[in-house]
């Protein structure tokens, strides 16, 4: 299995796994799950609450965040009309 490690090894791409989006390591725990619950309003003790991810920490979701970031920062943007 290739798997592709970023943000200090927190977010990681594997092809046969999720089919390959970006997740937190270790878990099935996509990062544009994490970034729909903050866009939702949910806030970080929520998220890492046994409601929704309580394996995850407050650096699994920065990572998150960062990685988003990253993406955007890189990505063409096209407007929305």
């Amino acid at each position: 299995m290739l798997e592709h490690q970023l943000d200090h090894q927190r977010i990681v791409v594997a092809r046969d796994i999720c089919h390959g989006k970006p997740r937190v390591a270790g878990t099935r725990i996509m990062v544009y799950q994490v970034l729909d619950l903050l866009a939702g309003g949910k806030s970080i003790d929520e998220i890492m609450s046994d409601d929704y991810f309580p394996e995850l920490t407050v650096e699994d979701i920065f990572a998150c965040l960062r990685y988003a970031s990253q993406v955007i920062r890189t990505e063409e943007i096209v407007p929305v009309l």
